[in-house]
């Protein structure tokens, strides 16, 4: 079942609102560390509009609760076995905004929780101010994405600038399936492809050259070059969100809402 916050709490944490005030925005959490919901708790103790109304280890486990909740902040990786797209969809059911509540360490289950249409991705190591203006700003219906998302990917590729590259090998292999295709007028091919999907769904240069089994250098040769082809087709993605709107405006990611 689960947990809900206990009224002497709440009231401690939410003293009694004015006459006419709104009543604060209910948060529920879903992730079996408890040190999780017991952070969460703590942070939102001290903020009039937001209130954790209930915790639990499995989308079950909440959902079998008599709580209502206004967004729910979802671990992504359960003791149950679910995975991400099965939460979110069960989630999203009830017609509550879902934030995929995040570690560095889940590039893979950030992925496919944005494919499941997750409302926002918040990290647990986000400060406290940041956190917390991440829920509010989901609670008034807009996307939000971790801060380096919105960063120039200069920053990635510098490093890797002068770096030797063998892109070549990733080409030649990507020209004998369907190096053709017109994706959208930017021509990519399927490697490109693959790279803007995780690239610009949040993960980092050294982990989608992980996930693919290509180097670093390579990875980002793909994303200069994917920013090259989206120029020439007169749509710049000088930046990591530009790349994420561009993907989602060809059909590779879904769009957050």
């Amino acid at each position: 079942m689960a947990e809900p916050i206990g009224e002497e709490s709440r009231t401690t944490a939410h003293p009694a609102q004015p006459h006419g005030a709104a009543l604060p925005f209910r948060v529920a959490i879903i992730d079996d560390q408890a040190v999780a919901a017991a952070g969460l708790a703590s942070i939102l103790a001290a903020e009039d509009d937001l209130d954790l109304v209930a915790s639990a280890a499995t989308v079950s486990q909440l959902l079998a609760g008599d709580e209502a909740f206004d967004v729910v902040l979802l671990g992504l990786q359960l003791g149950d076995g679910s995975t991400p797209t099965e939460n979110v969809t069960r989630l999203r059911e009830t017609g509550t905004p879902v934030v995929a509540y995040m570690s560095d360490e889940q590039p893979a289950l950030v992925h496919e929780a944005v494919r499941s249409g997750i409302a926002a991705m918040i990290r647990k190591s986000e400060s406290t101010p940041v956190l917390v203006a991440g829920i509010r700003a989901v609670l008034r219906g807009r996307t939000v994405a971790p801060p380096d998302w919105a960063l120039d990917a200069h920053a990635d590729g510098a490093a890797g600038r002068d770096v030797g590259r063998d892109a070549g090998r990733d080409a030649g292999r990507d020209a004998g399936r369907d190096s053709d295709e017109d994706l959208g007028g930017a021509r990519l091919t399927p490697r490109e492809r693959q790279v803007l999907m995780l690239y610009a769904s949040g993960e980092k240069a050294d982990r989608v050259a992980r996930t693919l089994g290509i180097s670093r250098a390579t990875v980002l040769d793909h994303i200069k070059n994917i920013r090259a082809k989206y120029s020439a087709s007169h749509r710049p993605a000088p930046t990591k969100i530009h790349l994420y709107h561009r993907a989602v405006e060809d059909g590779l990611l879904p769009p957050i809402w």
